[in-house]
């Protein structure tokens, strides 16, 4: 296969940690030609889609070639990796891998869902999966929220890695204030979710590859904080789905393969789904190293059995 993958300069990824190297040197184990540029390397010249892109030798982590103008119908798969924020660019670049897709290049995920799936809101198809849960930009509604649930974590719907979550009690004092902060005074919706206290011990990162959940880890958050994401100090440990957690990812299988995400992390809390993050889920590295499972490799696998 030849594949391209669509990311953040290559300058800024580290490979010890990061998912898209696992899968780029996965792919290369493989046999498979690898590319790779940046959003802004995308162009469409009417209906024709091209890219200037960068051969890529990734392991050991990272030779490259001189950089070419490409056709995107000659790659077989591409793969929009670029992390978030969801911003402007990154929309205009699902746009021009959509000119891709109408051609006949596979893209993972389907440019359409990156758009659709925001990985707070995409849960919302799930709720009865979900802890209580309000999305809201009315300070009045979240205040009455809060107080129903007693405590709560809000939640920025553009956030990623934890960065902007914040934990409130509704007796705590300022708590209309705070909601006005954090809904830019009512012009943002924000997500509302009862806190789970069993978050202590851990939030589940679950893989899933076409619909199929194929590794698990469990972070922990570190002394002092309730938030669990790699980013902000968690520990990654070894754990085993529950069957309540099967049954969450059978519940959302069958939209997943629908809309093309074959590429996706759940974050699930004490048998709660909390997101479904869809633009470059993490926890790849995590898996293979604590699992002893070869997770990137199997991904590519599955890639290949679907030509």
């Amino acid at each position: 296969m030849r594949q391209l993958f669509v990311l953040d300069p290559l300058r800024q990824i580290n490979p010890e940690k990061d998912s898209s190297a696992a899968l780029m040197q996965a792919a290369h184990r493989a046999g498979d030609e690898l590319w790779a540029c940046t959003p802004s390397d995308l162009i469409a010249r009417g209906e024709e889609p091209l890219a200037m892109a960068t051969p890529v030798t990734p392991d050991p982590w990272i030779t490259t070639g001189p950089c070419e103008r490409l056709l995107l119908t000659g790659f077989d798969a591409i793969w929009m990796r670029k992390d978030p924020p969801v911003d402007e660019a990154y929309l205009y670049a699902t746009h021009l891998l959509e000119v891709a897709e109408r051609a006949g290049v596979l893209v993972l995920n389907r440019p359409s869902a990156l758009r659709a799936w925001n990985e707070k809101l995409g849960a919302l198809r799930f709720s009865r999966w979900m802890a209580p849960t309000l999305v809201a930009g009315r300070v009045q509604e979240l205040a009455d929220f809060a107080h129903e649930q007693g405590e709560v974590v809000l939640k920025p719907l553009g956030g990623r890695a934890g960065l902007g979550v914040v934990r409130v009690a509704a007796e705590a004092p300022g708590l209309k204030a705070l909601l006005e902060l954090v809904t830019e005074q009512e012009r943002l919706p924000v997500m509302a979710q009862r806190f789970l206290p069993a978050v202590k011990e851990g939030d589940k990162r679950i893989l899933l590859v076409d619909g199929e959940p194929l590794g698990a880890i469990n972070r922990r958050p570190s002394g002092g904080e309730f938030r669990s994401n790699l980013a902000v100090g968690g520990e990654a440990e070894a754990t085993e789905l529950s069957d309540r957690e099967r049954l969450i990812c059978s519940a959302l299988a069958p939209a997943l393969r629908t809309e093309g995400l074959f590429f996706v992390g759940i974050d699930v809390i004490d048998g709660m789904l909390s997101e479904i993050n869809v633009t470059s889920p993490t926890g790849v590295r995590e898996v293979e190293r604590l699992m002893q499972q070869p997770l990137a490799d199997q991904t590519i696998e599955r890639l290949h059995r679907a030509f």
